[in-house]
């Protein structure tokens, strides 16, 4: 027997499922009766016949002759980077330019020194957007040396400011180097091309590394050996709860860390946060122990297969005890797959947060317990298949209950429950519009309360099956 074949047939003995006895279950999410129905808890939300439609209008024409070269550093972790990378491509459409391989953030928290090609299929990226732009692999020898201009391209900007500001560039330069990549284009009132153009770009063109897409269908196929799966992108690692500010039950020495790590990370402008008013407001990640009990509530059985997207949980398995207890099927990366099938990536967070990115995309129910940028950038891309469940807990209310709940003046039984399934009937992914910015909001702060393109790519790059061919298009050179 091959090492590959025994490797496989021990995994098949390790990770059978156990037979685990039903937890008691209040409703399900979806039922009207008082009785639990799995199916529905299960079943997607309508999609109402929405189905991609991102092939570019008629009037859509061949890239133009460059002008010149746009170099791109890619700030922040995977999934900002992602949609940076996106926006840079739909840039380099606007502008004219060629578009060299963007350079991958190596600065930020976890010092990953991957570059493109290792998180990324560099030839399927280049050869995917040959009707879009010229993108190459290196700047020409002859100009490496060359004076290039620097740029902060400015925040949620649309066509006009990069056609007029940025364009008259090339009449100095040759090449332009974008600083940083998020949030650099406008989510509303671009071009319908221009915006067709950054969902081929997100999810046709810029797929992963041929092995990281294999490590994920790997990871994927073991998860579907236990069943239907949640993959629950649990952002309870340092990093987020240090940025965030939030200390819900953890030791005075956990919260000085994490305060600590703030104060001595220099690019993150708040300091002073008050936890106790930030977790009110809903703006902190669910605890483990909350995720728990909101799962429950919801009607999901301790069988339940939950695929734990994360990075290392702040507090270890004494922070897990409590999901755990109720939830013993819980997987990830490291007990899914072997040390050795692990390692090529285990030292580069990019590639590893890909894996989570893949089982969560691929996952029968995903739900973040924190609205991050991995947790909206899944939420599209589900979104963009076919509107796959995704369940998106409402922080601030479930915190009153759980906090009533913890001082015993309320119970966790049917009337809860039921008050939990009423909250979240809406919050499960089906089709909708991508919410404006929030009324009275001008400025910067106007365009940060817009739902990202990326979150949800409806009316863009989604179509009802009777009316894709009679959406009117704009124009687009």
């Amino acid at each position: 027997m091959s090492q590959n074949l025994q490797r496989e047939e021990r995994w098949n003995q390790d990770f059978s499922p156990p037979h685990l006895p039903k937890s008691p279950r209040f409703r399900s999410l979806d039922s009207a009766s008082g009785t639990s129905d799995l199916d529905k808890l299960w079943k997607p939300p309508p999609n109402r016949d929405y189905e991609p439609c991102v092939a570019p209008s008629p009037y859509y024409a061949s890239p133009p002759e460059p002008r010149g070269y746009l170099l791109v550093h890619a700030n922040g972790g995977l999934n900002q980077m992602r949609a940076g990378i996106c926006d840079m491509v739909a840039v380099a459409r606007i502008i004219n330019a060629t578009l060299v391989i963007p350079e991958l953030d190596k600065r930020s928290f976890w010092q990953d020194s991957s570059n493109f090609s290792d998180v990324f299929d560099e030839d399927h990226f280049i050869n995917s957007l040959t009707n879009d732009i010229r993108v190459i692999k290196k700047l020409p020898k002859e100009l490496v040396a060359a004076t290039r201009a620097v740029k902060h391209f400015r925040s949620w900007s649309g066509v006009e400011y990069y056609e007029e500001e940025i364009a008259s560039m090339w009449e100095e330069y040759q090449v332009i180097r974008a600083a940083k990549s998020d949030s650099r284009l406008a989510n509303n009132n671009l071009p319908p091309d221009i915006q067709k153009l950054r969902c081929r770009a997100c999810y046709q063109a810029l797929r992963f590394a041929p092995t990281i897409e294999a490590m994920g269908k790997l990871l994927v196929e073991r998860m579907r050996a236990f069943g239907p799966y949640i993959a629950l992108h649990l952002r309870y690692e340092k990093d987020m709860l240090a940025f965030s500010g939030c200390t819900h039950d953890l030791s005075q020495e956990e919260a000085e860390e994490l305060t600590a790590i703030r104060e001595n990370t220099t690019w993150w402008k708040v300091k002073e946060i008050d936890p106790i008013e930030q977790r009110a407001k809903g703006y902190c990640p669910l605890t483990p122990k909350e995720v728990g009990m909101f799962l429950s509530l919801l009607g999901f059985s301790s069988n339940t297969p939950i695929y734990i997207a994360a990075g290392e949980i702040y507090g270890g398995d004494s922070r897990m005890a409590d999901l755990r207890s109720r939830f013993p099927l819980l997987m990830n990366k490291e007990t899914l797959a072997t040390f050795e099938e692990l390692e090529p990536f285990t030292n580069h967070a990019s590639q590893m947060a890909a894996l989570d990115y893949i089982v969560s995309v691929e996952s029968d129910i995903f739900i973040p317990s924190y609205s991050g940028n991995m947790a909206r950038a899944v939420e599209g891309h589900r979104r963009f298949l076919g509107h796959r469940k995704t369940i998106l807990p409402d922080s601030k209310a479930l915190v009153r209950l759980f906090d009533k709940i913890e001082l015993g003046t309320m119970k966790e039984g049917k009337n809860v429950a039921s008050r939990v399934i009423e909250i979240h009937k809406r919050r499960q992914g089906s089709p909708r519009k991508r919410k404006g910015p929030i009324s009275g909001t001008k400025g910067t702060d106007r365009f940060r309360s817009e739902e990202a393109f990326y979150v949800n790519p409806l009316p863009d790059c989604l179509c009802q099956k009777e009316s894709r061919y009679t959406n009117s298009s704009r124009i687009r050179r």
